[in-house]
């Protein structure tokens, strides 16, 4: 999930009938129950829901399917802006599909099929709206091409700021959480969806275009440059990306065998550069702690985007709008393991990643000479009732601005530290590593880490989470 990086208001510290039909239901059962058993039928054709039913992002992903592969190849011309896409998306149906939507801002669609064969489609807002000419059947895999064109612009997000597809001077910055993925690409667009990648971007020659995963190719022809990256491991939409711009590169391998490509603005450079020097050893200092790195890839994306704010854990390769500072870094990589390999359920969960991220922060500065843990503890417990970490829990904020709040960051990582507190040093790692290792490239909920943390401390936690994570006000200090 997302980092702000100190700028906005509202932002985190560092960076969404009756009784008869009653009866009328109760008699049908019992009248079925009384029939004879009939030969199975399969279940009529019916259309996938339009959204997930996410509490805070309710059309954020679809039903009645699951994306396994996206096979995106773009085309981008900076200077006018222009994007021309093609979207294959390999899925299984989980129902017998009459109808599905894919999650889809603007944009000219100029062609769709499903198995090669043109399919009806229609927009309704950012919901694009596909009626198959055959029906898959539930468990069938089925492939949908779209090609599409237009100028991409980025969503504006409760607190005020834009993700998706952002334009910059010399290309685009191109990072989708919450709701930006479907900016620049047909979507599932939640995070309980997750899916392997190839992305392959055509620039002019003289721009790069950085994506997710592993490098496979690179060619120039005929005055374009054509970048081919491949993410195997599954990933959430929001957390792919597409970064044009003027940037200069380097790739090296990790002595454990990571594939590290950074791509860095010159004007960004000479600021970058002694915090990316130590972007191997603060992997290796997470893997100690959390458990293998997760991802054949990682890397940096610094731009050059002063008007966006905020960088974002983009999987494998995080994406920094300027030049990080060395708890960004820290931060932003953290987010591998807690957000990107471990997602979300529900965005009400967002405190699984920023207060986790957080608080590996605080680790960081605590085992490199700096602040412990203790000490940044104690220097947010002491702000008053009244002060904004205190003005909602972190482990259901609410919709809106509230998710990139303080309290989901800050406060997140303060529940983390009070159960180091309540469980002692050794537990409470053990506790990270098994919650990183256990759901490794699945999903997480608050209710599975609070079940963890007591199967491993062996202790009853409710009343710790709940002051922590659940209730309104300032905990009390205990």
């Amino acid at each position: 999930m997302r980092r702000t990086l100190r700028t906005g208001a509202g932002r985190a510290a560092a960076r969404r009938r009756g009784v008869a039909a009653t009866a009328s239901v109760a008699v049908a059962a019992l009248l079925a129950a009384a029939a004879p058993a009939a030969a199975t039928v399969p279940p009529p054709a019916t259309a996938g829901s339009a959204g997930l039913g996410d509490p805070y992002f309710p059309l954020a992903g679809n039903g009645g399917y699951h994306v396994e592969h996206y096979g995106l190849t773009l085309r981008y011309d900076p200077a006018s802006r222009h994007l021309d896409g093609t979207a294959v998306l390999t899925a299984r149906a989980t129902q017998q599909l009459a109808r599905f939507d894919l999650d889809l801002a603007g944009l000219t669609i100029t062609g769709l099929t499903v198995d090669r064969t043109p399919a009806g489609y229609r927009r309704d807002g950012r919901e694009l709206v596909v009626t198959p000419r055959h029906a898959p059947r539930a468990g069938q895999r089925f492939t949908v091409t779209v090609t599409y064109r237009g100028t991409p612009r980025p969503v504006t997000d409760p607190d005020g700021s834009d993700d998706g597809w952002i334009a910059t001077d010399d290309g685009a910055f191109v990072a989708g959480e919450p709701q930006g993925a479907m900016t620049w690409f047909p979507a599932d667009n939640h995070p309980l969806d997750k899916s392997a990648y190839d992305i392959t971007v055509t620039v002019p020659k003289g721009r790069t275009a950085v994506s997710n995963g592993v490098l496979v190719s690179r060619r120039t022809a005929h005055g374009r440059t054509t970048f081919h990256w491949r993410q195997r491991e599954p990933m959430a939409a929001y957390l792919a990306t597409a970064t044009v711009g003027t940037f200069r590169t380097e790739s090296f391998t990790t002595r454990d065998g990571i594939h590290v490509y950074n791509a860095v603005d010159p004007r960004e450079a000479a600021a970058a550069a002694p915090v990316l020097k130590k972007l191997p050893s603060v992997l290796e200092w997470e893997s100690a702690l959390f458990g293998p790195y997760p991802f054949r890839a990682a890397g940096s994306i610094v731009d050059h985007a002063p008007d966006v704010g905020y960088a974002l854990e983009t999987q494998s390769r995080p994406l920094y709008d300027s030049a990080p500072d060395l708890s960004t870094l820290v931060h932003e990589n953290a987010h591998q393991w807690f957000g990107d390999s471990v997602s979300l359920t529900s965005w009400k969960d967002i405190w699984l990643n920023e207060g986790f991220a957080t608080y590996t922060e605080w680790l960081y500065s605590e085992q490199h000479g700096g602040r412990s843990a203790q000490q940044t503890f104690d220097a947010l417990y002491a702000r008053p009732a009244s002060d904004g970490l205190w003005a909602y829990p972190p482990a259901d904020p609410g919709s809106g601005a509230r998710i990139f709040g303080t309290p989901v960051y800050d406060r997140g990582a303060m529940a983390l530290h009070a159960l180091r507190t309540a469980v002692g040093d050794r537990v409470f790692l053990r506790v990270l590593r098994a919650w990183a290792t256990g759901h490794r490239q699945r999903h997480g909920t608050t209710a599975q880490f609070v079940r963890l943390a007591e199967r491993e401390s062996g202790r009853r936690l409710g009343p710790l989470f709940q002051a922590w994570l659940h209730a309104q006000g300032k905990p009390d200090r205990a």
